[in-house]
């Protein structure tokens, strides 16, 4: 499910319009309309907004974005190339996104010994 699929969801179970949200947002029914079928984006901010709204963390919502985040790896990988090296390895090996994500919540918060 695409994150504009889960938003429209979580809105109607809370019975709110479109164009209820979208007044919320001070943004155009329009433009949320796009964004509900996947031909916008919505910004962070908006995203978190949303969540805020909806009542949903906004780590919910992310789980559904399936944009990949192209910006920020030519970012980080012109500025540092060992991370090109680390995304190609991560590609080749097959590791599951579930497998990724533990791995990089478990550097987010490390064990103590």
């Amino acid at each position: 499910m695409s994150i504009g699929q889960r938003i429209r969801e979580l809105r109607e179970e809370r019975d709110l319009s479109l164009r209820e949200l979208a007044k919320k947002l001070g943004c155009s029914a329009a433009f949320w309309s796009d964004v509900e079928l996947g031909r916008r984006y919505a910004s962070a901010g908006m995203l978190k907004d949303v969540s805020r709204i909806l009542k949903v963390s906004f780590e919910e919502l992310r789980t559904h974005d399936t944009r990949p985040p192209l910006e920020e790896m030519k970012r980080v990988t012109a500025e540092d190339p060992r991370y090109a090296l680390a995304f190609r390895r991560v590609i080749d090996s097959k590791i599951s996104p579930e497998d990724l994500l533990k791995l990089a919540e478990s550097t987010r918060h490390p064990k103590k010994i």
